[in-house]
């Protein structure tokens, strides 16, 4: 407790004490704000000065710098207000046509994860038309000549994006704030059956009841992933993301919601599919030792937990409604926060730069801050709240990051430095800054009501001697007056009174006492380094493995306790998969690279195969492959095809296998399939990837563009090996 009491006030230190709190300073740096004619404000940031032209929407403060800030917010919003889009990889960066949001300065395009979590946090609200029209821009008809419906894009992503990144359903938690309009709410239900159907076909692990892919906006591999994935990503498609099954969970919800409205009888079906993915999400994610929900965990082969953990899949889990509120209140408590605020993930790759690693992201915080409203924990609201000011006041704008511990847009450490990349508008800062005024701090909610839950340690700096604050927006004013009593926590709503458009709140100490909150660990400190792969030699009936005393043995996802720094693994029939992980203290690195033992076939050929199964049950089938069709991080070429089952008289079994690109020979992601003692027949029949899609006709920055459909790759073998059934939810 005594550690969030003493950064609670060290971020407050940051806010000027001086008339009207016109001042900020921070790492010494020092930001001021000043009132000018007509509304306008005069921003004085390190960068050098900003003029803020006076804003259709106003905050009226005791703060000064809040007031400013708020009107830069949304002229900068203004800024991002374009007629045309444009980006080098489409139509040659020619400008497209669009009254759209571009997603920074520097990124003059509509990307469908920034667009949608902007959307989600603020654009929906304050622009519907121009959100709509940018959500549409996102929607695509297939153009391979026999695939039905509408998708939503998946425009970025590793290893030749969907379905190794696969979080392209946040589009639908944007879309479900604008369904007053009739057309097109009738777009997003086509999307809606058109994208869960493909998604449960080739996304979803009816194994572990989880979807698979890329931790959502957490796409630059080795930032938050192993080292190892930098040049293979098939892990990372074989893998489960925290937030992208989350995304998942909610377009499911509206998915049920809206079949329902309708009378369509997949009501049912979408709600069965989202109760059963709440319940795995729990199970699966939590990891009790941490008291945290794990950003990501292993595959189905070997389903390790990660000791890394993200503020934007805990936010989201919360926000949803999937995580147990005993659980949730816990983890988000003992989130680390530094002075300057909440990291996106934790903890931090010490031989990694400055990005998405060692970094701050303002939507991020903006997320934090609605989930921390929402378990009433009013220091993190109090942290999350001073974050995003002093971020926007110190750089002049709201930029897409910030270094952890110093909140700068660059800090030069040589091969380390960073952030990478940087932008100054970006659109889902902007849309959470906006929305920490009007919901964080006004508390002003979607249907015009108003619940403040504002820390009383914030009084001093939004009140000053001010007996009431205002806030106008969208024709409506808002006041909320000081009580005489502040109490420690939060304040939330007494007496409301609304006349004409004027809604007045009368703040009153919250009921319940302060929650103490949990003492977190450095929001800085490095990670141990990931060790290599385990070696396992051959001994009789099985193999040895050889354990540090600072490593720790992972087998078939389960922790090992090997004897005098040996482990023995039996040979029973079954493949087992290995890895190492190393423990400094508290902290643990990433596993390392998988190494498997035991029976595996490797069956040569590219279409079709014939295998002996020794004894009736599970065995997973890879492919080995090579996909030189694009660059390891991008593109929209990941191969994505169906390896049908044939065993005697047994139904054809058929699952999705993902052959993303590669700078190798390597393996695809995995499918499972239980089979009968005996002969079975395999063939590699067509799946479905983003290049299908018209949308990406107008690509020009890799093949699967303007040339048309590709969804290819050298296929060398099959790779089958028996294994053990997957341990259900628990």
């Amino acid at each position: 407790m005594l550690k969030m009491i003493c950064l609670t006030a060290a971020l407050g230190a940051a806010l000027g004490t001086t008339a009207h709190a016109a001042d900020l300073e921070f790492n010494g740096r020092h930001a001021r704000a000043e009132a000018a004619a007509k509304g306008s404000f005069v921003l004085h940031a390190p960068t050098g000065e900003v003029r803020i032209a006076a804003a259709p929407m106003r905050s009226q403060t005791g703060s000064v710098m809040f007031d400013a800030l708020f009107a830069m917010a949304q002229q900068e919003m203004d800024q991002d207000r374009v007629d045309a889009i444009r980006d080098p990889s489409f139509d040659e960066g020619r400008p497209v046509p669009c009254e759209c949001f571009q997603t920074g300065a520097r990124w003059p395009y509509v990307w469908t994860r920034d667009l949608s979590f902007a959307a989600d946090l603020a654009l929906a609200k304050l622009d519907p038309q121009r959100t709509r029209q940018s959500l549409q821009f996102k929607l695509s008809a297939a153009r391979d000549g026999h695939t039905p419906g509408l998708f939503v894009a998946q425009d970025t992503g590793s290893g030749g994006s969907w379905p190794i990144s696969s979080d392209r359903v946040v589009w639908f938690l944007a879309a479900r704030h604008l369904l007053d309009d009739a057309a097109f709410a009738d777009q997003v239900w086509q999307a809606l059956q058109g994208t869960l159907a493909q998604d449960r076909a080739m996304v979803f692990d009816p194994q572990m009841g989880l979807y698979r892919g890329e931790t959502s906006f957490l796409d630059w591999r080795e930032q938050t992933y192993p080292d190892w994935t930098r040049e293979n990503v098939r892990f990372i498609g074989d893998s489960y993301a925290l937030s992208t099954n989350v995304l998942h969970y909610q377009a499911l919800r509206l998915g049920q919601q809206m079949a329902a409205q309708l009378g369509d009888e997949r009501a049912e079906q979408y709600k069965a599919w989202a109760d059963a993915l709440a319940l795995q999400i729990d199970a699966r994610f939590w990891r009790q030792d941490m008291g945290q929900y794990m950003s990501y965990i292993g595959e189905a082969a070997h389903p390790v937990p990660y000791a890394k953990v993200d503020l934007l899949g805990l936010s989201l889990g919360i926000l949803a409604d999937v995580l147990p509120a005993e659980r949730a209140q816990r983890a988000l408590a003992a989130y680390p926060m530094g002075p300057a605020g909440s990291p996106v993930v934790w903890p931090q790759e010490a031989q990694q730069p400055i990005y998405h690693n060692r970094a701050i992201w303002p939507f991020v915080s903006a997320y934090s801050l609605r989930a921390a409203r929402k378990l009433d924990d009013a220091p993190r609201i109090a942290a999350e709240i001073r974050s995003l000011m002093q971020g926007a006041a110190l750089a002049g704008s709201n930029m897409e990051n910030y270094e952890l511990v110093s909140q700068a847009v660059h800090v030069d450490e040589g091969a380390l430095s960073g952030p990478v990349v940087n932008s100054e508008r970006q659109l889902w800062s902007v849309a959470g800054y906006l929305a920490m005024v009007s919901e964080g701090v006004f508390g002003v909610q979607d249907d015009g009501s108003v619940q403040p839950k504002l820390p009383a340690s914030l009084v001093p700096d939004l009140f000053g001697k001010q007996r009431r604050i205002s806030l106008d927006a969208n024709g409506k004013r808002y006041v909320l007056e000081r009580p005489k009593q502040l109490g420690e926590g939060l304040l939330v709503a007494g007496k409301v009174k609304t006349r004409g458009t004027t809604t007045t709140v009368q703040l009153v100490p919250a009921a319940a006492a302060p929650r103490a909150a949990m003492a977190g660990a450095d929001a800085n400190a490095r990670a141990p380094a990931t060790p290599a792969t385990p070696q396992a030699k051959r001994s009789g009936k099985g193999w040895t493995v050889a354990v540090a005393a600072d490593q720790v043995l992972w087998q078939d996802g389960k922790a090992v306790q090997p004897a005098k720094g040996v482990a023995r693994i039996g040979e029973d029939g079954l493949q087992h998969c290995l890895s190492l992980t190393r423990r400094e203290g508290t902290l643990e690195s990433l596993h390392s690279p998988m190494l498997c033992v035991g029976p595996q076939q490797v069956l040569r050929g590219a279409r079709q195969w014939q295998f002996t199964a020794a004894k009736a049950g599970p065995v997973r089938l890879r492919l080995q492959y090579r996909n030189p069709n694009g660059p390891i991080n991008t593109g929209v070429t990941a191969a994505v095809k169906q390896l049908a089952v044939q065993c005697g008289s047994q139904p054809v079994q058929r699952l999705t296998v993902t052959l993303p690109h590669s700078v190798a020979a390597q393996e695809s992601t995995a499918a499972t399939f239980s089979v009968p003692k005996g002969r079975c027949s395999v063939k590699l029949e067509e799946g479905f990837n983003m290049s299908a899609l018209q949308h990406f006709a107008h690509y020009t920055g890799g093949k699967g563009g303007r040339e048309g459909v590709l969804n290819q790759a050298q296929v060398q073998a099959l790779k089958v090996a028996p294994v053990a059934a997957v341990e259900g939810a628990r």
